[in-house]
């Protein structure tokens, strides 16, 4: 299953791990999904949303 915000396409990135001895590898840092159930356009559906949208409001809850 894709590490993707449903609401705003917030995705994994890339980068290097650097140790104390100078060796990079790669790695990647994944958003931090939750699966809530939400009302979309009136009807109640589980979406896998980012804590940033949750916390800005862009997600309503279902009840």
């Amino acid at each position: 299953m894709a590490q993707r915000c449903e609401l705003c396409g917030k995705g994994p990135r890339y980068g290097n791990t650097i140790s104390h001895a100078n060796n990079a590898r790669r790695r990647r840092w994944h958003p931090n999904l939750r699966r809530v159930k939400a009302l979309v356009d009136g009807v109640r559906m589980h979406l896998r949303v980012c804590t940033a949208c949750l916390r800005s409001g862009r997600v309503v809850k279902a009840a």
